[in-house]
């Protein structure tokens, strides 16, 4: 299964690096990625396969959420299905 995270908050040092450290931790391969700044706000998008995870989709949502708690950003994921169906015009 394939999902969308969402990480948006004040630009920091290491945002990058401790989300792409948790994914790897419980296996989850990052198949995309882009990153901006928008007016001092960072803003990135990954395209995660879980396929080798050793972690649900809903476990990952816990984890991510401490780490963008204790980084003062927000961390979203949901599965690509759902997101594409949101995103449809």
């Amino acid at each position: 299964m394939n999902a969308i995270i969402t990480v948006v908050g004040s630009d920091k040092v290491g945002i990058i690096a401790e989300v792409s450290a948790l994914l790897a931790k419980h296996k989850v391969n990052i198949a995309d990625i882009t990153q901006t700044i928008l007016s001092g706000n960072f803003v990135m998008m990954m395209m995660v396969s879980l396929a080798d995870a050793e972690i649900s989709i809903d476990e990952l949502r816990s984890v991510l959420n401490e780490a963008g708690e204790r980084m003062h950003v927000e961390i979203n994921i949901m599965a690509e299905k759902v997101f594409s169906s949101m995103n449809r015009i």
